[in-house]
């Protein structure tokens, strides 16, 4: 029966009313955060702006497959303490990765450019150039 239901059975708690909302809404294979992105028109490019915290430059690999881009990140921290004879007195791992991809069939994919700082993944998105149909009168022989 579990499976049936959308979003499973849930146990409510009054005094943590969004405790696991993530869990129950997405699911709990779905990542909490997210690569959040924001794409902005400035007339002769767009400007991509995704958030990566925690990963290193060398951690983002961007590619371009066809008429996509994808952004893929991957990393994984670990945060060992021992006590004197070596054993665990808490060990915490974490591992992250996030892909996502985009449509840049509007852009010129040979001037695209990208600047990690600060967490934040910037793309500069240069629009093709449209060229106008030529018109011209042909001569009759």
């Amino acid at each position: 029966m579990y499976g049936l239901t959308p979003f499973g059975r849930n146990r409510y708690d009054l005094f943590n009313v969004f405790n696991d909302l993530d869990n129950d809404f997405f699911g709990a294979n779905m990542p909490v955060s997210s690569c959040r992105t924001d794409i902005k028109d400035e007339g002769s490019k767009y400007v991509m702006e995704s958030e990566l915290p925690g990963f290193e430059k060398e951690d983002i690999k961007l590619d371009i497959s066809g008429s996509y881009l994808v952004i893929s990140a991957e990393h994984s921290t670990q945060d060992d303490q021992k006590d004197e004879k070596g054993s665990y007195i808490r060990r915490e791992r974490s591992y992250g990765s996030y892909q996502r991809s985009f449509d840049i069939s509007d852009v010129d994919a040979e001037a695209i450019s990208a600047e990690y700082k600060n967490g934040i993944l910037i793309i500069d998105l240069p629009k093709k150039k449209h060229e106008e149909p030529v018109s011209k009168r042909l001569e009759i022989k």
